[in-house]
């Protein structure tokens, strides 16, 4: 079940791209907020790749990846998917996807809070120094 759901959430967000790409009208902020999304989402898809086998749908430590964006991000995966619905949300121009982000963000920072418990459950000191030299 773990590798079916390794990339749901890009899927999910491909899908959404290519609706709103299909159904907007073309205009600056349009192409303004689709860059933004695509560069994110290369990012946001490397990040996941990084991780590696340490994915999990749930909170669970099974390595402390601290190389390639981990090495400056705890959770690069949480953050470049926000940019890249942040993108969708400017290219979309309407006040309903500026709230699915901000809602997703604090879905994503409880998520973050959980993982970081169990991180530093499993890993004390190592997880202590590594987040005090990274951000978010």
């Amino acid at each position: 079940m773990k590798h079916q759901l390794y990339f749901f959430d890009v899927v999910a967000f491909v899908l959404m791209a290519t609706a709103l790409w299909a159904a907007l009208p073309a205009s600056r902020h349009f192409y303004a907020g689709m860059g933004l999304a695509t560069v994110a989402l290369v990012f946001w898809v490397a990040a996941r790749l990084q991780l590696g086998e340490s994915f999990a749908v749930g909170a669970k430590a099974h390595k402390l990846v601290t190389t390639g964006f981990y090495a400056k991000f705890r959770n690069p995966v949480y953050l470049f998917a926000q940019i890249a619905y942040l993108g969708l949300a400017i290219a979309w121009g309407a006040w309903p996807g500026f709230l699915f982000v901000a809602m997703m963000w604090m879905g994503q920072m409880m998520r973050a809070k959980k993982e970081a418990a169990v991180l530093e459950k499993a890993f004390g000191d190592e997880y202590r120094a590594y987040r005090a030299r990274t951000w978010f």
